[in-house]
């Protein structure tokens, strides 16, 4: 009897087992299914995220997963803004170029005009015969050309015309403060050479021309100094009247030696 009932809970116990077992079996395959997570395998993947984000995907037991990068593409830029400023800065580059250009042509125009073929008459009346007095005569300086190439051609002129002497290899110094100012490019260097043969007697320290008490410290400053005082001083280039201002004692040698020197470079 007693062994009976122990058979009987045995029985029992295993058919409950197996039941519960079967329904163990039973929920894991709907979990499965339906997944952990409340989406099956056949369940459509997540929406794809926008294209300004940046994201991988993987896929694992049937799933697909979607992994979402911290950082977003970056903004596009607005270059626009940019580019117009730097349209703007050649434009206005350019013209004041122009506007140096015009200015500098003008500027010879009018001095070429109170030039003219001078005669002693002209300046002093009766004190020189017109024969110890040399036409003003040189040829016409190339404004048009801008100031890179006026600059280029000049310091080459004057650079051979100094060749051998103190101030030999200041060309370029001599044709930018030319073009700066307006100035004749040939009149500063022959002056020097009247003065001081090219700067090798100076009377004061780097003082080529025999220009007042001036002292300079070094060439550059001396010749951009030079020049300037001539354009503010004498106008555009040599004249008459400017040599008996430049040097009265013998103003008709000075003249005609720093003309003729002129026609050289």
């Amino acid at each position: 009897m007693a062994v009976a009932a122990i058979a009987g809970i045995f029985i029992v116990a295993v058919i409950g087992g197996v039941g519960l077992g079967v329904a163990s079996a039973d929920s894991m395959d709907e979990m499965e299914r339906v997944g952990a997570f409340g989406f099956s395998k056949s369940t459509p993947a997540p929406a794809v995220v926008s294209s300004s984000d940046s994201s991988t995907t993987f896929s694992k037991d049937g799933f697909t997963y979607y992994e979402r990068s911290a950082l977003a593409s970056a903004a596009p830029r607005d270059l626009g803004a940019g580019m117009r400023m730097i349209d703007d800065m050649e434009r206005a580059e350019q013209e004041r170029i122009a506007a140096e250009n015009a200015a500098a042509l003008e500027r010879m125009a009018a001095e070429k005009a109170k030039q003219g073929v001078a005669t002693p008459q002209e300046v002093v009346e009766g004190e020189a015969p017109a024969a110890d007095i040399v036409e003003y005569s040189l040829p016409a300086v190339d404004w048009s050309v801008g100031k890179d190439a006026f600059v280029a051609e000049w310091s080459s002129r004057i650079n051979s015309y100094l060749a051998g002497s103190p101030l030999e290899g200041y060309g370029q110094v001599f044709a930018e403060a030319a073009w700066d100012n307006g100035v004749d490019p040939r009149w500063s260097p022959a002056i020097s050479n009247t003065e001081s043969g090219k700067g090798s007697v100076c009377f004061r320290s780097c003082n080529a021309w025999g220009w007042g008490s001036s002292d300079w410290g070094d060439w550059e400053t001396a010749i951009r100094a030079h020049v300037s005082g001539l354009a503010s001083g004498y106008g555009y280039s040599i004249t008459l009247e400017g040599a008996q201002s430049y040097c009265p004692p013998n103003w008709e040698e000075w003249y005609n030696k720093t003309l003729t020197e002129m026609s050289y470079i």
